[in-house]
């Protein structure tokens, strides 16, 4: 790939984030990256994406929310920034808590455009306590004010540098299930899949979405990496290093990789600070 653009980066906090694992997981990546198609079906904050900056890639979010600002950086910059300029003059514990209770009045939040749901929740994760997107059951967004004194929102310039880079690539931007974000993926497809992590202490955080991704989703994930296997992509997947992913792993066509991580955004004080993870691939080089 050509030289990395150090402008386009992350632009949220968000719990898992890959910033700081960058290096260990760049080991693990084809010695040929560029030659593939990138795929990321959970992009979050899209640590790995901006640092690889591919000119043909797939992302993909479950959430609906977090996707919007996706779109918005891309096909509406301008508007997004002036919008977060305004959040950013009016920032206050009464204002957060106006904006977050926005989407309880399910008919008021859906007349607001995409860019404006876009620019509300990059507020609130800026602004919220330890940086966590987290909802409820109904799917409300519920994390406290985070009471810093200046928050960084936003910074223009990077929204600017992201915004030019998705248009001037080839980058498609999806809000479905992770299977349906990379069915057509074959042989020339890298994927890279960080889903919420699993967690039998319920200590990571994994609140995304109301419905969560527990045992059975971490399975249907396994369950899809091995079809991909035999379709000839290349896979390499972060996730908890806890007996149980161990074992679902536990198989011929996967390289399971020791890594230590520091956490700062955690539901529980107890998972943060050093944890260990796994980087999990189906190749060897």
């Amino acid at each position: 790939m050509t030289k990395n653009n150090p402008l386009i980066k992350p632009y949220l906090k968000w719990a898992g984030g890959k910033r700081q694992l960058l290096a260990e997981i760049k080991k693990c990546l084809p010695n040929d990256i560029k030659n593939y198609t990138y795929y990321e079906p959970f992009i979050g904050a899209g640590a790995v994406f901006f640092e690889l900056q591919p000119k043909k890639a797939i992302i993909n979010d479950f959430n609906t929310q977090l996707i919007l600002t996706y779109t918005a950086i891309k096909e509406n910059v301008e508007k997004l920034i002036s919008i977060l300029k305004d959040h950013k003059d009016k920032n206050n514990k009464e204002y957060f808590y106006k904006l977050r209770n926005s989407d309880r009045d399910i008919v008021k939040f859906e007349k607001l455009t995409g860019t404006e749901k876009a620019a509300r929740l990059i507020y609130l994760n800026k602004t919220c306590f330890n940086g966590l997107y987290r909802v409820n059951s109904q799917g409300l967004f519920n994390v406290p004010y985070g009471k810093y004194k200046n928050p960084v929102i936003y910074e223009e310039i990077v929204l600017r540098q992201i915004s030019n880079y998705l248009n001037s690539n080839d980058i498609s931007i999806l809000n479905k299930d992770f299977e349906y974000a990379v069915l057509n993926a074959g042989r020339n497809a890298f994927i890279y899949f960080d889903p919420p992590y699993h967690s039998p202490d319920k200590t990571n955080f994994t609140g995304y979405q109301a419905d969560g991704f527990g045992e059975e989703e971490q399975r249907r994930l396994r369950d899809f990496i091995v079809k991909m296997t035999k379709q000839g992509a290349k896979c390499l997947l972060s996730n908890s290093d806890t007996d149980y992913i161990r074992e679902l792993y536990n198989h011929k066509f996967f390289d399971i990789i020791s890594v230590q991580a520091k956490r700062s955004i955690n539901s529980d004080s107890a998972g943060r600070g050093n944890v260990n993870e796994v980087l999990i691939r189906n190749w060897k080089n």
